[in-house]
């Protein structure tokens, strides 16, 4: 019984490693829903004095009523960064949300398997 307490513990941080995963992967999905959101959504631009009424980026394509103000407003590669910046969170949550369910679930097995060749084993 001396691989009990490792068991637990081994088994712990497989969940660990699937909570940060998971954390890992709302980040990126919030990032995603940011984007959405600065994409799909009208806007104001300008200053206090002086805001223009901006369409969504998604359906004017710099056709912004001769505005530069909203072009300047929410620029492409600024869109961009929001969505590149998510891609690492994504990959490195996808990676360790794997591997905390793989670890844990292979501990099961060996549990599983252990726990069967002890019962047909004969004493």
């Amino acid at each position: 019984m001396r691989s009990l307490p490792y068991d637990i513990e081994f088994r712990t941080r497989a969940r660990r490693t699937q909570g940060w995963g998971l954390g890992l992967l709302t980040l990126a999905g919030l990032m995603w829903i940011w984007l959405a959101v600065l994409i799909f959504a009208p806007y104001e631009a300008g200053d206090y004095r002086d805001t223009d009424e901006c369409k969504s980026r998604w359906t004017t394509h710099n056709l912004h009523n001769g505005s530069s103000d909203c072009v300047a407003e929410r620029d492409w590669p600024e869109l961009l960064a929001v969505l590149g910046g998510s891609m690492p969170l994504a990959v490195v949550g996808a990676v360790l949300y794997t591997s905390g369910s793989v670890s844990n679930r292979m501990a099961e097995h060996l549990a599983e398997v252990t726990r069967l060749n002890e019962a047909s084993t004969p004493r």
